[in-house]
């Protein structure tokens, strides 16, 4: 074991939790976790759903490494918990986590730096005027819980009828509702390491849109990276993903989704703050193109945990 692997000490690599995300943090979790211990880290995993977050003192972890998704990892709560502790975690903070997770205040932060992004409503129950609104959006919408990751609870809706069982289908995940004008165009992902803008990942799918399906289940689903952009998109998308990592107030590693209209405008669609982390997730696939393999990702991402 390197004296640099050593300085890590013992590390809990956090996965599972009680998210709808659940399953595919399983995933990442135990990638991560493989990973750090083939590289000699002292790392054992952590379930936050069967264990208290006590044992990590009694255990004798040093750091965290976070790989929850969704609620109750990826949105400050656990940033938060551990904070409490004393113990250094990797990411975003409290305050980054919290923001990106809300997609709702992640379109008004996007707007008031005037940054790009969809027109967008915000709904809070099926007492809408459904025509109303998806006249104002275009006549086809994208529907979404604020506060779900992974296409969870998403739908499309290009009629009255359409965007009230979205919503419907929505609450049940959340009380605050984001019906965003439908971008027809294609889907990329910007992933940033420490500061650095990696290179451009293309999602194509033959479904209405890149869903939990086309991310997880298909294998239907194409990646292009890099993507095959001009150098003028590729910058002006990769600034733009910076830009909007900033100003949520993330830190350390994340993901950046943008859409490229048939004009050839981008808008945001949200930040990431703890992505997909299995051997055939997005930032892999974007740290690869950059010529880091899957292990030195994982140490890059755990030497910039946050001091707690």
């Amino acid at each position: 074991m390197s004296s640099g692997v050593n300085a890590f000490g013992k590390v809990a690599v956090m996965f599972g939790g009680n998210s709808a995300e659940r399953e595919v943090s399983l995933r990442s979790g135990n990638a991560v976790l493989q990973a750090l211990t083939n590289a000699g880290v002292d790392a054992y995993g952590f379930d936050p759903k069967y264990q208290a977050l006590t044992e990590l003192t009694t255990s004798g972890a040093q750091r965290v490494f976070i790989v929850l998704h969704g609620r109750g990892g990826e949105d400050g709560t656990m940033q938060g918990a551990l904070a409490q502790q004393g113990l250094p975690y990797t990411g975003s903070g409290v305050l980054g986590s919290a923001l990106a997770m809300d997609k709702i205040r992640c379109k008004w932060l996007f707007q008031a730096q005037k940054l790009p992004t969809a027109a967008f409503a915000v709904v809070h129950s099926q007492d809408t005027d459904f025509a109303g609104l998806l006249a104002s959006l275009g006549g086809k919408v994208m529907v979404k819980p604020a506060n779900e990751g992974s296409s969870i609870g998403m739908s499309a809706a290009n009629s009255a009828a359409e965007l009230e069982q979205a919503i419907a289908a929505a609450l049940k995940y959340d009380s605050e509702i984001l019906v965003e004008r439908w971008i027809n165009g294609r889907e990329f992902t910007v992933a940033i390491l420490n500061g650095q803008v990696l290179p451009i990942v293309e999602m194509r799918t033959p479904r209405a849109f890149y869903d939990y399906e086309a991310k997880y289940q298909a294998n239907s689903t194409e990646y292009l990276c890099p993507a095959p952009l001009s150098a003028e998109h590729t910058a002006m998308m990769q600034n733009t993903a910076l830009n909007a990592f900033n100003a949520v107030g993330a830190t350390g590693w994340g993901r950046v989704d943008i859409m490229l209209d048939q004009d050839g405008q981008h808008y945001l669609l949200e930040v990431n703050t703890v992505p997909g982390m299995t051997e055939k997730s997005l930032v892999p696939m974007a740290a690869k193109a950059a010529g880091m393999s899957f292990q030195q990702l994982v140490l890059a991402i755990l030497t910039q945990a946050q001091k707690a």
